[in-house]
């Protein structure tokens, strides 16, 4: 069974070692589960990752606590962002001849940070300190990142949402600066390195 019967999601192998068990890689025709593993405890680590992709570019407009820009256009509108991520998966195939499903954990691998700062506070004074991040968080903050650099180069220009996407995707999975979300990457485990 291929993904939108169109690639195949068997022969793609996991590098990071701490990722493999949370990125969900079963063959499946369409992504969706319809919220059914929802409430059971790490259930979205079963959730296959291009599903999980699609939830995200729902809610593109979530960074921290604040609603740093609207996403009424897209909530809880899931043919949307499936057409969206199907038709960057056929950019990224034009592009670069690779599978595109490899190219997403790719991405993820390389935008996954691996430590940052939490607040301690000792004494009435708040500390920042350095903290591993969990593979789970890993994998949120990737495909958030990922999200968010798509739609901060479709708002600023002309470029579709799909193109915008396809190019943050390959950029990753290149592990390039250019990547805004490899970039967040280096500057979060940066700002951890300087808290330790």
């Amino acid at each position: 069974m291929k993904l939108f019967d169109r690639w195949e999601c068997n022969g793609i192998k996991v590098n990071d070692p701490g990722l493999a068990p949370y990125i969900n890689l079963d063959p499946k025709l369409l992504p969706r589960s319809h919220g059914r593993l929802a409430k059971k405890r790490f259930g979205k680590s079963k959730v296959h990752i291009v599903e999980r992709l699609i939830n995200k570019l729902l809610v593109s407009g979530h960074k921290g606590k604040k609603h740093w820009r609207t996403s009424g256009r897209n909530v809880g509108k899931f043919y949307l962002g499936y057409r969206i991520v199907k038709k960057a998966f056929e950019l990224i195939e034009k592009k670069t001849s690779m599978n595109p499903v490899e190219v997403l954990v790719r991405a993820i691998e390389n935008s996954a940070p691996r430590e940052e700062t939490t607040t301690i506070e000792y004494g009435g004074v708040r500390y920042p300190k350095a903290v591993d991040c969990s593979p789970q968080r890993r994998i949120d903050l990737a495909l958030r990142w990922i999200a968010q650099g798509a739609y901060n180069a479709a708002v600023t220009s002309k470029k579709k949402i799909s193109e915008a996407l396809a190019d943050e995707l390959i950029l990753a999975s290149k592990n390039d600066l250019k990547s805004f979300s490899v970039s967040k990457k280096i500057e979060v485990e940066r700002q951890a390195l300087a808290s330790r």
